[in-house]
């Protein structure tokens, strides 16, 4: 079978070389050296995907402002989808089309003791992410809409805690740790030309190995729990037409359509933030 079309997700706490929560923030010390890493990160997987015989490669800026990879030092055989206002988020523009869905600079969920800058979606908000009752990070929700569209993750790259996580969840993935979690902020960290050689390695090994994979399916109806670290943003959020309290600081929204989750969360960034920051209209 013919590899046509390879999706790439792409996030920046598990990128090689980061530790430091600066460094992932526009403006900040280390920033726009993270991006060049972040970017390299990216180049190495694309660089194995079109090794193994990718007709085209999609990259999806899933960091953040998602305005961190370097367009001017992306491999041109390679496009990417950049900027705010996707309503897929992590996931904008993957669909059925794809053959394999591949992430890079992913990081465990939140509260895993050595998971480097380890969170579920934001940072300090969020305290657990419940997928149907199960705790959950970011790459069980990205690879179940990788699932919900049929595509197989078969590559899963960032600290060595989110690789634990991705093989416990999606079985003979392939995964590569770039770094060994000391603590939240401080890490064991491989050179970049060693972790770049690996992701390169990793993703060419895992499309030539396609048959292996099979889609990670959550059977719907699904419902998306989220504890918060506040009353008043739970209470925000409930706001959200679909949405109930489940507790004072949990929400509940349920619906067999996995898109409407991924949304969800691009909602819960921006009301959640506002909550917290005591501006806009929850201020």
């Amino acid at each position: 079978m013919g590899i046509v079309k390879v999706y790439l997700s792409v996030d920046m706490e598990g990128v090689t070389g980061l530790t430091d929560p600066e460094e992932m923030h526009a403006g900040k010390r280390g920033y726009e050296r993270g991006c060049e890493l972040m970017t390299a990160d990216a180049n190495a997987a694309v660089e194995g995907a079109f090794a193994a015989g990718a007709g085209s490669v999609l990259v999806n800026d899933a960091h953040g402002s998602t305005k961190n990879l370097r367009i001017d030092l992306l491999d041109p055989r390679a496009t990417l989808i950049r900027g705010p206002g996707k309503s897929q988020r992590m996931a904008q523009g993957l669909d059925g089309s794809f053959s394999a869905a591949c992430f890079v600079g992913y990081h465990a969920r939140a509260g895993v003791p050595h998971g480097v800058l380890n969170h579920t979606w934001m940072g300090k908000e969020i305290q657990n992410v419940y997928l149907n009752g199960d705790v959950c990070g970011e790459t069980r929700i990205v690879a179940a809409c990788a699932g919900f569209h049929g595509v197989p993750v078969v590559l899963v790259a960032g600290d060595e805690a989110v690789g634990e996580e991705a093989r416990e969840l999606l079985g003979d993935v392939e995964t590569v740790a770039v770094k060994k979690g000391i603590d939240k902020f401080s890490a064991e960290l491989l050179p970049p030309v060693v972790a770049q050689e690996r992701i390169r390695e990793a993703a060419r090994r895992a499309l030539s190995r396609l048959p292996d994979f099979s889609p990670y399916v959550v059977a719907p109806p699904y419902t998306l729990g989220v504890e918060w670290n506040s009353t008043a943003i739970a209470a925000a959020v409930a706001l959200i037409p679909g949405v109930k309290t489940a507790g004072t600081r949990h929400t509940e929204f349920t619906t067999d359509d996995f898109t409407q989750i991924m949304a969800l969360f691009g909602l819960f960034a921006t009301i959640g933030g506002q909550v917290a920051c005591g501006s806009g209209p929850y201020g």
